[in-house]
């Protein structure tokens, strides 16, 4: 069952929240439940603590009174929840940039000021949880787990294209479908933990087999599926000239 928790100043608002949520669980028959009603950022945190489950987290920006915003608290929810699902329920209307700069991954941005629209923009998400909810137990998704400065992020297997060694010593570029990350790690080591579903084909990249789309040969590149180019050395030659063997003889 996910639980869910609110953070809203405004007991008028949180009330409302409350009672829309409810009635939604019920009708929709959805395997959530309310935990903690609040205006208080630190109990929510303090209600997290020792929890294990993914939550659902509905957040204000402004926390008039309370030692920090809805930003911030959603970075601390981050390190304590890194797959939970956070959304903003405020009266700015444009947040995208913020949460993005932020590293929040929100859900969805819904503007209280419109009661009708709220009440709209909850019942919204929580479909969309308990689809995405519903579609990765069915699919028993795989994720890799990467901590970039203090957050802990959760990348799904399947949206992972390659790792290549950056730059700087010891720190590994992860290349998703949707977006980049920068760890400190090593590709010997990364080769060591995901097993066959990825092939190193270079000293400096590590490729999901699943991803390769076709093999340029003469100039010893790979094309990905999505259209991304990625260098492969003489001595992965022989390795992807027998995997597109196998693949042509499925």
């Amino acid at each position: 069952m996910l639980p869910i928790y609110l953070c809203e100043d405004d007991g008028h608002i949180r009330d409302a929240e409350r009672l829309w949520l409810e009635k939604q669980i019920v009708i929709e028959n959805y395997d959530m439940e309310i935990v903690l009603c609040t205006g208080s950022p630190e109990e929510l945190l303090e209600a997290l603590k020792g929890e294990r489950r993914q939550g659902i987290y509905f957040l204000d920006v402004e926390l008039k009174g309370a030692s920090m915003d809805g930003f911030c608290l959603g970075q601390e929810i981050r390190k304590l929840d890194p797959r939970g699902f956070l959304v903003y329920v405020t009266a700015f209307r444009d947040l995208a940039f913020e949460t993005f700069r932020y590293h929040l991954e929100a859900l969805d941005y819904i503007c209280k000021q419109d009661i009708k629209g709220m009440y709209e923009g909850i019942s919204r998400c929580l479909r969309i949880i308990a689809a995405r909810v519903e579609a990765e137990q069915g699919e028993q998704q795989e994720y890799f787990t990467v901590k970039t400065l203090d957050i802990v992020r959760h990348i799904p297997l399947s949206d992972i294209l390659y790792f290549a060694t950056s730059g700087r010593t010891h720190r590994i570029e992860l290349h998703a479908s949707r977006e980049r990350l920068d760890f400190l790690g090593s590709i010997k080591e990364l080769e060591e933990q995901l097993g066959e579903s990825f092939l190193r084909v270079h000293r400096a990249y590590l490729v999901q087999v699943s991803q390769i789309g076709e093999a340029d040969f003469k100039n010893r590149e790979l094309v990905l599926k999505n259209g991304e180019r990625c260098p492969f050395s003489r001595d992965a030659r022989q390795k992807l000239r027998a995997l597109f063997a196998r693949e042509a003889s499925v």
